[in-house]
This record gives C-alpha cells, structure tokens and sequence, in this order.
C-alpha cells in the first residue's frame, strides 16, 4: 500500500478508495452517495468515478467525496480516465455490472483489490445477453470479493468463478418513516387531484419503461380493471424505450394508464397510492419495494429474483408473465381493507429487519479492512 500522509480517526493510515458508477441507476447511485458520506465520516478517502450527470443528480461533493467525472463507456479514453483516477488508490469499488467491467479493464496489471456490487443482473435479449454473461465472467473471477445485494446474486457470482462472493448489506438511504408524516398526509389529496385519482383507487408502479419491467403484462391486466366503478387508475413513474408502444396501447384500448414520464416525487407519489405495483421480470433488492414497505403501502409485485427474501410475507407475489394472477390479487385487496392493513403492519416489520446506513457502511469498512490491513501473521 502506497504510504499517506495523513491519518484516519481510527489510528491507521489513511485508506483512499474510488468508487466507481456507471450510467446513474437510482439504487446503486444512492446507494454510493450514502456510502461516501459514511466512509468520509469514518475517515477514509472517497473519489467518486461517475459520468457528470449523475454527481449533478446525487452531489457526492456534498457528501464530502471528490468526483472525477468517467463517461459510461469502456472506450480506451473512459477506460484511461478511470485508471488514472484509480493511480493512488488503495482500493477501488465498483458498483453494477458495467462499472465493474470498466474498473476491471482500468486495474489492468495492478494489484490494487477490486470490490464489486451487484445490485442487480444486467438483462438484455439476443446476442447481448450472452455478451453480459461473458462480462459477468470476466468481473466474478477478477473481483477480489463480490457482493451481491441478494442470495440469487451472490449464487451468480459463485456459478460465475468469484473466488469470494458475500450477501451484501444495502440500505435505503433517506428511506421515510413507517408512519406517514403530516405533509404527505396534507399533500396527499393534492397528489391525487392532479393525477386524476380522486375517487378511484391509485396504482403505482416505478420504473424505466423497458420490456424485463413487465409493463406490457401490467396494461393486460389492466384491462380487468375497467370493469370496476370506480375504475383504478395505474399511474406509472419511468422514462425508457417502450413509450411509444406502451402509449399506443392504452389510448387504443382505452385503459385507465397513466405515463408520468420521469419523476423527482416518487415519495409523494407513493404516499398518495393505494397499492404499489412491481410487475418486473427481474428484481433483485428493488427500491420501489423497499419504500412501499417502508411507506406502509401494500405491495404486489411478481416472485421472482430477490423479491421474496426482500419483503417475506408483507407483500402478494404473484407468478411473473400472469396477467390474471396479477388482476385478480389486486381486485382482492381493493376489497379487502382489512388484509391491506395487515400488509401495511407486516410491511413495516419487515422493514425494520433491514440493514441500516451505519450498518450497510460497517459492513463495507470491514471488507475493506481484510483487504487492505496486513496480515498479523506476517
């Protein structure tokens, strides 16, 4: 380890380490911006490599980390701009798939360790995706430790040749109490008027519109909606290539969908619902579950991926790609008051089993410390 020049609140050497994103996912960027504060906080060095935008969303300045802006590419100019930002590191970590191929590609013929989070699996269709189980090779068998943010993650990285994959502590950051606060309450009618909900019940699902969201399913099961007087309304959070296809569909059909496009108030957003809707042919620790829980909003999302070691009971699953399981759970609950409670009690208990931000931070530090303090013994 290279020498510095100052250190820690913790009696040893400053530890200097470079966290490295990718295109700005909402769970991984938040979960990087927590994490910086934390380290810095406990008196180690945080640069953060990530394209500009996303230091403009998530101010990882502010958190007291330096930033060095890495465009989301593996170009040999990206790529050198991260190894240069990586020179004096101590450690790096990465976070999401690509990242973690870039700061692969960028440690090249160093021996700085190499920490890796999978916050979830990359999906693609056709060539691409056998294009992404290579990558995932290449990272698992060259990251020092893997974490991944579910049991399934961590058995991908284990079946991919990680030579040290663990079950990750991840947090959600800023997440709002279990009760609701009084300015949600106020602003919930608010919320409602102006999406066109008052005096119908409000569905709310978040997320990019790309097929593995399982969107199309969700405007199918919609169609059973209709029927009921009142009628839901799906309103939907999320920007992304199916918008012209999903659009098309709901004023050809006539369903009760709404698109919001990007939003920078899903907390209202989902304050102001009556159920949360995850419909996804993946997830792994999806942030939407983890604020409706938290929010003590019930939740029906599909059982797949790390969705039920996530919520437990405090949530209906049902079979991805099922339409009609997915419209008949929701009509039930809209007439069961009582068994929406009860998922509304689960959800917060659930939710308080969950690692905390000091606790997601201790975790890290730990690894950290394995690979970077000398052995006793030597």
């Amino acid at each position: 380890m290279t020498p510095a020049s100052s250190p820690s609140p913790r009696g040893r050497p400053l530890l200097r380490t470079v966290q490295v994103l990718g295109g700005g996912n909402a769970c991984s960027s938040a979960h990087v911006r927590s994490l910086a504060a934390g380290l810095v906080a406990r008196g180690v060095k945080v640069t953060v490599c990530a394209p500009y935008e996303v230091d403009h969303a998530y101010d990882f300045t502010g958190a007291g980390a330096d930033h060095v802006a890495v465009p989301r590419s593996s170009d040999p100019v990206s790529v050198a701009a991260l190894r240069a930002a990586c020179a004096n590191a101590d450690l790096v970590h990465a976070h999401g798939l690509h990242a973690s191929f870039r700061a692969v590609l960028a440690l090249s013929g160093r021996r700085t360790p190499l920490v890796v989070t999978w916050h979830d699996r990359a999906y693609a269709e056709g060539p691409r995706a056998q294009l992404l189980r290579l990558l995932e090779r290449r990272v698992a068998r060259t990251a020092s430790v893997v974490l991944g943010t579910s049991s399934v993650l961590v058995d991908v990285a284990r079946r991919t040749g990680a030579r040290d994959a663990r079950l990750a502590a991840v947090s959600v950051p800023g997440s709002r109490p279990a009760a609701p606060d009084e300015e949600a309450e106020r602003r919930r009618p608010k919320v409602r008027a102006e999406l066109g909900a008052t005096g119908r019940p409000l569905l709310l699902a978040v997320g990019s519109l790309d097929r593995h969201r399982g969107y199309d399913r969700l405007l199918d099961a919609s169609r059973a909606w209709r029927s009921l007087d009142p009628a839901p309304l799906v309103a939907i959070a999320g920007e992304g290539p199916l918008r012209p296809e999903l659009q098309q569909r709901i004023e050809d059909e006539g369903l009760p969908v709404r698109l919001l496009g990007r939003r920078d108030d899903v907390g209202e957003l989902l304050a102001a619902a009556d159920l949360a809707l995850l419909p996804s042919r993946w997830e792994s620790r999806s942030v939407l579950a983890q604020e409706a829980l938290h929010a003590r909003v019930p939740l029906v999302a599909t059982d797949v991926g790390g969705i039920r070691e996530l919520v437990g009971d405090a949530a209906e699953l049902v079979p991805y790609g099922d339409a009609a399981a997915l419209a008949a759970r929701v009509v039930a609950l809209l007439g069961d008051p009582g068994r929406c409670e009860r998922l509304r009690h689960k959800g917060a208990r659930q939710a308080a089993t969950w690692p905390s931000e000091d606790e997601t931070v201790a975790q890290v530090l730990s690894v950290y410390d394995e690979l970077t303090q000398p052995s006793p013994w030597l």
